[in-house]
């Protein structure tokens, strides 16, 4: 039997992506002699993600998502918790350790917003070479290199993109060539922070049927991040459900999607829109209300004050994770043994 942590019993040690009781805060200081505040942008998670192995992040605008990609590529750094990279804690790794042991070449990102996240001044050619410029990969295998990325997003022939500049491309082909950015130095782990929000829903399923090819040809471990189920559905294996920057429900995607149990998670997939017309008039129990400040979240379960099954215990303690059936892990007072 695989190794795991006592207290997140859903977590292998061995994974190649481990997050222990991550926590990421912002820092607000509100004036010169006050107090600075925190937001809690992510606090406690533990997941596990393994190399073939996609992990869809669910949430609202503002559960933390981003912040737990950004902290586990280590663009941010968590104020407590563990990391562990392909068995080596990375947590607090300073940035020259982190490039001696090669974990930036290793790990990638596709950003949100495929207009702001490739520079306007440079071209295709250069946007793709530079990250193997900077690993130091000889001129004739940076040139092999970059066709092939570009074949892999479907840009081809090659030829017709790689002197032009991302205003000349559209948001489709932007956000392949973000794509290709992010896989050309061969990570073994890539975070898809929302990756076809900003994109028309005819192009949506062809950039989703690539980064599932991409996994699933070079067995890497994903992150994919959204707010939108009905996207995730096309290559995720396993889900993590948060609210508040904070644990709600964790399984295997298709058993989490068929009968969710935190009273959150069934809120999100009550929102999902049903092309059945017969189900148009169907009364939906979507969440009221919005999600709290994270600079002051309430006491207790953050959901409780949105939680129609909200009871008083809710309202005083946080409740733990139990594993409410075998492999789906939830963090509610309503299937804690009391």
């Amino acid at each position: 039997m695989p190794e795991v942590f006592e207290d997140a019993p859903w977590v292998r040690k061995d994974s190649l992506v481990v997050a222990h009781r991550l926590r990421t805060y912002y820092t607000i200081k509100p004036g010169l002699f006050a107090k600075p505040r925190y937001v809690k942008a992510v606090d406690d998670i533990s997941l596990g993600i393994d190399r073939g192995i996609t992990l869809a992040v669910i949430g609202e605008s503002g559960s933390g998502k981003t912040t737990l990609g950004r902290t586990l590529i280590r663009l941010l750094e968590p104020i407590s918790g563990e990391i562990y990279f392909d068995g080596v804690n990375i947590t607090h790794m300073k940035e020259e350790e982190l490039k001696k042991i090669g974990f930036r070449r290793r790990v990638s990102m596709v950003f949100q917003d495929p207009y702001s996240s490739l520079n306007p001044f440079h071209s295709i050619h250069f946007i793709l070479e530079e990250p193997l410029m900077i690993q130091g990969v000889a001129r004739d295998e940076r040139e092999e290199r970059i066709y092939k990325a570009l074949e892999e997003v479907k840009l081809t022939p090659p030829e017709d993109f790689i002197n032009k500049y991302p205003h000349m491309l559209s948001g489709g082909q932007r956000q392949r060539v973000a794509i290709a950015r992010a896989i050309i130095t061969n990570p073994d782990f890539i975070v898809a922070d929302e990756p076809v929000s900003m994109l028309d829903a005819s192009i949506r399923v062809e950039i989703l049927t690539i980064l599932k090819d991409i996994q699933q040809r070079h067995k890497m471990a994903f992150m994919y991040i959204t707010h939108d189920i009905s996207t995730a559905k096309y290559f995720s294996d396993y889900i993590l459900i948060m609210y508040a920057g904070q644990f709600a429900e964790y399984g295997p995607f298709r058993d989490v999607i068929k009968n969710p149990l935190h009273p959150y998670a069934q809120s999100l997939i009550e929102a999902i829109p049903d092309p059945d017309p017969s189900n148009r008039l169907r009364e939906r129990k979507v969440a009221p209300g919005e999600p709290p400040n994270l600079v002051n979240p309430p006491s207790g379960c953050r959901f409780h004050p949105r939680c129609p099954y909200a009871m008083d215990i809710c309202k005083r303690q946080e409740p733990p994770v139990v594993e409410a059936r075998p492999g789906v892990f939830v963090k509610c007072w309503l299937y804690v043994k009391r």
